[in-house]
Protein backbone atom coordinates (compact mmCIF):
# COMPACT_ATOMS: atom_id res chain seq x y z
CA UNK A 1 0.00 0.00 0.00
CA UNK A 2 1.35 3.82 -1.04
CA UNK A 3 1.84 5.50 2.15
CA UNK A 4 1.62 9.62 1.54
CA UNK A 5 3.99 11.63 3.72
CA UNK A 6 4.13 15.21 4.38
CA UNK A 7 7.45 17.08 4.23
CA UNK A 8 7.11 20.07 5.63
CA UNK A 9 8.92 23.50 4.04
CA UNK A 10 8.92 27.12 4.22
CA UNK A 11 5.99 28.89 6.71
CA UNK A 12 3.37 26.83 5.85
CA UNK A 13 4.08 24.50 2.36
CA UNK A 14 3.61 20.62 2.52
CA UNK A 15 5.45 18.44 -0.32
CA UNK A 16 4.19 15.32 -0.61
CA UNK A 17 6.04 12.42 -0.63
CA UNK A 18 4.23 9.12 -2.26
CA UNK A 19 6.05 5.76 -0.94
CA UNK A 20 6.08 2.22 -1.56
CA UNK A 21 8.38 -0.73 -1.45
CA UNK A 22 11.07 1.49 -1.37
CA UNK A 23 10.38 3.62 -4.22
CA UNK A 24 9.39 7.47 -3.54
CA UNK A 25 7.20 9.87 -5.96
CA UNK A 26 7.61 13.66 -4.69
CA UNK A 27 5.26 15.98 -5.06
CA UNK A 28 5.61 19.84 -5.68
CA UNK A 29 9.37 19.97 -4.13
CA UNK A 30 9.42 23.57 -3.53
CA UNK A 31 12.16 22.75 -1.32
CA UNK A 32 14.89 20.50 -1.88
CA UNK A 33 16.32 19.70 1.54
CA UNK A 34 13.59 18.25 3.30
CA UNK A 35 13.01 15.78 0.13
CA UNK A 36 16.78 14.79 0.30
CA UNK A 37 16.86 14.58 3.95
CA UNK A 38 14.29 11.85 3.96
CA UNK A 39 15.90 10.34 1.38
CA UNK A 40 18.90 9.77 3.09
CA UNK A 41 17.41 8.99 6.39
CA UNK A 42 14.51 6.51 4.49
CA UNK A 43 16.97 4.90 1.82
CA UNK A 44 14.02 5.36 -0.39
CA UNK A 45 15.14 5.31 -4.21
CA UNK A 46 13.47 8.65 -5.71
CA UNK A 47 12.11 7.33 -8.98
CA UNK A 48 9.85 10.81 -10.14
CA UNK A 49 8.62 14.18 -9.36
CA UNK A 50 5.44 15.62 -9.88
CA UNK A 51 4.98 18.89 -10.67
CA UNK A 52 1.38 21.04 -10.65
CA UNK A 53 2.38 24.58 -11.71
CA UNK A 54 5.49 26.63 -11.92
CA UNK A 55 5.73 28.97 -8.55
CA UNK A 56 9.13 28.46 -6.93
CA UNK A 57 7.34 27.42 -3.85
CA UNK A 58 6.64 24.28 -5.65
CA UNK A 59 9.39 23.40 -8.21
CA UNK A 60 12.53 25.80 -6.66
CA UNK A 61 13.91 22.89 -5.36
CA UNK A 62 13.46 20.75 -8.51
CA UNK A 63 17.66 21.10 -9.85
CA UNK A 64 19.17 20.55 -6.56
CA UNK A 65 17.05 17.17 -6.49
CA UNK A 66 17.86 16.40 -10.58
CA UNK A 67 21.16 16.92 -9.91
CA UNK A 68 21.66 13.78 -7.63
CA UNK A 69 18.45 11.93 -8.66
CA UNK A 70 17.72 12.27 -12.34
CA UNK A 71 14.42 10.88 -12.61
CA UNK A 72 11.02 11.72 -14.66
CA UNK A 73 9.39 14.92 -14.08
CA UNK A 74 5.95 15.52 -15.12
CA UNK A 75 4.27 18.70 -15.27
CA UNK A 76 1.90 21.36 -16.63
CA UNK A 77 2.59 21.47 -20.65
CA UNK A 78 0.97 25.42 -20.71
CA UNK A 79 4.33 26.50 -17.73
CA UNK A 80 7.90 26.79 -18.19
CA UNK A 81 9.57 25.08 -15.67
CA UNK A 82 12.81 23.83 -16.42
CA UNK A 83 13.28 19.59 -15.74
CA UNK A 84 10.02 19.03 -16.89
CA UNK A 85 10.78 15.75 -19.69
CA UNK A 86 7.04 14.91 -19.50
CA UNK A 87 4.49 17.64 -19.97
CA UNK A 88 0.81 17.04 -19.52
CA UNK A 89 -2.02 19.18 -20.28
CA UNK A 90 -4.93 17.08 -18.58
CA UNK A 91 -6.88 13.75 -19.76
CA UNK A 92 -3.84 12.18 -19.35
CA UNK A 93 -3.42 8.50 -17.32
CA UNK A 94 0.39 8.40 -15.79
CA UNK A 95 2.17 5.31 -14.63
CA UNK A 96 4.46 4.79 -11.84
CA UNK A 97 5.41 1.36 -11.91
CA UNK A 98 8.10 1.65 -8.86
CA UNK A 99 4.77 2.26 -6.62
CA UNK A 100 2.18 0.41 -8.32
CA UNK A 101 -0.08 3.40 -8.59
CA UNK A 102 -1.60 5.22 -11.65
CA UNK A 103 -2.56 8.75 -11.64
CA UNK A 104 -5.10 10.85 -13.71
CA UNK A 105 -4.01 13.96 -15.01
CA UNK A 106 -7.03 16.96 -14.03
CA UNK A 107 -6.13 20.19 -15.82
CA UNK A 108 -7.41 23.21 -13.28
CA UNK A 109 -6.49 26.58 -14.62
CA UNK A 110 -6.83 29.65 -12.60
CA UNK A 111 -4.59 30.41 -9.99
CA UNK A 112 -2.17 29.56 -13.07
CA UNK A 113 -2.25 29.30 -16.96
CA UNK A 114 -1.32 25.88 -16.80
CA UNK A 115 -2.05 24.45 -13.03
CA UNK A 116 -3.25 20.93 -13.06
CA UNK A 117 -3.82 18.03 -10.65
CA UNK A 118 -3.27 14.77 -9.94
CA UNK A 119 -5.67 11.87 -9.00
CA UNK A 120 -5.24 8.18 -7.49
CA UNK A 121 -8.60 6.64 -7.31
CA UNK A 122 -6.84 3.73 -5.51
CA UNK A 123 -5.24 5.63 -3.25
CA UNK A 124 -6.36 5.12 0.87
CA UNK A 125 -9.58 3.12 -0.73
CA UNK A 126 -11.43 6.02 -1.54
CA UNK A 127 -9.01 7.70 -3.54
CA UNK A 128 -7.13 10.94 -3.28
CA UNK A 129 -5.88 13.69 -5.18
CA UNK A 130 -2.76 16.40 -5.19
CA UNK A 131 -3.98 19.71 -6.33
CA UNK A 132 -1.10 22.00 -5.59
CA UNK A 133 -2.96 25.63 -5.04
CA UNK A 134 -6.31 24.65 -6.67
CA UNK A 135 -8.10 23.78 -3.85
CA UNK A 136 -7.43 24.49 0.21
CA UNK A 137 -8.77 23.39 3.03
CA UNK A 138 -11.86 26.23 3.11
CA UNK A 139 -10.25 27.94 0.30
CA UNK A 140 -9.18 28.14 -3.16
CA UNK A 141 -5.96 30.28 -4.83
CA UNK A 142 -5.83 33.46 -5.58
CA UNK A 143 -6.06 34.16 -9.31
CA UNK A 144 -2.72 35.19 -10.36
CA UNK A 145 -3.42 34.08 -14.13
CA UNK A 146 -5.94 32.50 -15.00
CA UNK A 147 -10.79 34.29 -14.72
CA UNK A 148 -13.12 33.22 -12.23
CA UNK A 149 -14.35 31.43 -15.02
CA UNK A 150 -11.59 29.07 -15.53
CA UNK A 151 -11.25 28.43 -11.48
CA UNK A 152 -14.93 27.66 -11.58
CA UNK A 153 -14.90 25.25 -13.79
CA UNK A 154 -11.53 23.59 -12.06
CA UNK A 155 -12.93 23.71 -8.52
CA UNK A 156 -16.45 22.37 -10.23
CA UNK A 157 -14.06 19.59 -11.77
CA UNK A 158 -12.39 18.52 -8.18
CA UNK A 159 -16.20 19.03 -6.45
CA UNK A 160 -17.39 16.12 -8.80
CA UNK A 161 -14.63 13.42 -7.29
CA UNK A 162 -16.12 11.29 -5.05
CA UNK A 163 -16.88 12.80 -1.59
CA UNK A 164 -14.17 10.46 0.77
CA UNK A 165 -11.65 11.40 -1.87
CA UNK A 166 -8.46 12.76 0.35
CA UNK A 167 -7.45 16.40 -0.85
CA UNK A 168 -3.77 16.88 -0.25
CA UNK A 169 -3.48 20.63 -1.26
CA UNK A 170 -0.11 22.45 -0.87
CA UNK A 171 -0.91 24.64 1.88
CA UNK A 172 -1.82 24.82 5.86
CA UNK A 173 -4.18 28.03 5.44
CA UNK A 174 -7.28 25.73 6.95
CA UNK A 175 -7.62 28.21 9.81
CA UNK A 176 -7.39 31.44 8.12
CA UNK A 177 -9.79 30.35 5.67
CA UNK A 178 -12.50 29.43 8.05
CA UNK A 179 -12.53 32.40 9.51
CA UNK A 180 -13.44 33.75 5.84
CA UNK A 181 -16.14 30.86 5.71
CA UNK A 182 -17.57 31.80 8.92
CA UNK A 183 -18.30 35.47 7.26
CA UNK A 184 -19.45 34.12 4.33
CA UNK A 185 -21.48 31.47 5.92
CA UNK A 186 -22.05 32.91 9.62
CA UNK A 187 -25.15 30.46 10.50
CA UNK A 188 -23.65 27.22 9.58
CA UNK A 189 -23.52 24.56 12.13
CA UNK A 190 -21.17 22.82 9.64
CA UNK A 191 -18.51 25.51 9.32
CA UNK A 192 -18.38 26.34 12.92
CA UNK A 193 -18.01 22.90 13.89
CA UNK A 194 -15.44 22.67 11.85
CA UNK A 195 -13.86 25.90 12.46
CA UNK A 196 -13.84 24.33 15.97
CA UNK A 197 -12.11 21.27 14.94
CA UNK A 198 -9.49 23.40 12.74
CA UNK A 199 -8.92 25.44 15.73
CA UNK A 200 -8.10 22.68 18.31
CA UNK A 201 -5.81 20.68 16.01
CA UNK A 202 -3.70 23.39 15.15
CA UNK A 203 -3.28 24.60 18.79
CA UNK A 204 -2.06 21.06 19.33
CA UNK A 205 0.11 21.29 15.97
CA UNK A 206 -1.51 18.59 14.67
CA UNK A 207 -2.23 19.32 10.64
CA UNK A 208 -5.41 20.26 8.99
CA UNK A 209 -4.62 18.32 5.78
CA UNK A 210 -5.81 16.21 4.31
CA UNK A 211 -8.82 16.98 3.91
CA UNK A 212 -11.77 15.54 2.11
CA UNK A 213 -14.33 16.83 -1.00
CA UNK A 214 -17.25 15.95 1.56
CA UNK A 215 -15.70 18.52 3.89
CA UNK A 216 -15.32 20.97 1.37
CA UNK A 217 -18.60 20.75 -0.06
CA UNK A 218 -19.93 21.17 3.06
CA UNK A 219 -17.92 24.23 4.13
CA UNK A 220 -15.99 25.53 1.53
CA UNK A 221 -17.60 28.82 0.22
CA UNK A 222 -15.73 28.46 -3.36
CA UNK A 223 -17.56 25.13 -3.91
CA UNK A 224 -20.60 26.08 -2.57
CA UNK A 225 -21.43 29.24 -5.32
CA UNK A 226 -25.13 27.84 -5.49
CA UNK A 227 -25.80 27.93 -1.79
CA UNK A 228 -28.64 30.34 -0.89
CA UNK A 229 -26.42 32.24 2.17
CA UNK A 230 -23.72 32.31 -0.16
CA UNK A 231 -25.44 33.76 -2.66
CA UNK A 232 -26.82 36.69 -0.44
CA UNK A 233 -23.31 37.29 0.39
CA UNK A 234 -22.49 37.72 -2.81
CA UNK A 235 -24.91 40.23 -3.29
CA UNK A 236 -24.20 42.19 -0.42
CA UNK A 237 -20.61 42.83 -1.98
CA UNK A 238 -22.28 43.50 -5.74
CA UNK A 239 -25.14 45.57 -4.31
CA UNK A 240 -27.24 43.32 -6.88
CA UNK A 241 -27.90 40.04 -6.91
CA UNK A 242 -25.05 38.01 -8.79
CA UNK A 243 -26.04 37.23 -12.42
CA UNK A 244 -24.83 33.66 -12.42
CA UNK A 245 -22.47 31.54 -10.51
CA UNK A 246 -19.32 33.16 -11.98
CA UNK A 247 -20.25 36.59 -10.74
CA UNK A 248 -20.82 34.82 -7.29
CA UNK A 249 -17.98 32.81 -7.21
CA UNK A 250 -16.07 36.29 -8.27
CA UNK A 251 -17.49 38.61 -5.78
CA UNK A 252 -16.93 35.77 -2.73
CA UNK A 253 -12.99 35.38 -4.34
CA UNK A 254 -12.50 39.51 -4.45
CA UNK A 255 -13.99 39.73 -0.94
CA UNK A 256 -11.24 37.09 0.13
CA UNK A 257 -8.58 38.89 -1.38
CA UNK A 258 -9.31 41.63 0.83
CA UNK A 259 -10.55 39.98 3.92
Amino acid sequence: MTEILALHAFEDNYIWLLRAGGFAVVVDPGDAAPVLDHLERSGDRLCAILATHHHGDHVGGLAEILQRFPVPVFGPALENIPGVTHPLAGGERIELPEIALELEVISVPGHTRGHIAYYGPSLHDHGAVFCGDTLFGAGCGRLFEGTPAQMLESLTKLAALPAPTLVYCAHEYTQSNMRFALAVEPGSIAIQRRSEHVAKDRAAGRATIPTSIHAELQTNPFLRWDAPAVRAAAANRLGRAPADAVETFAAIREWKNRF
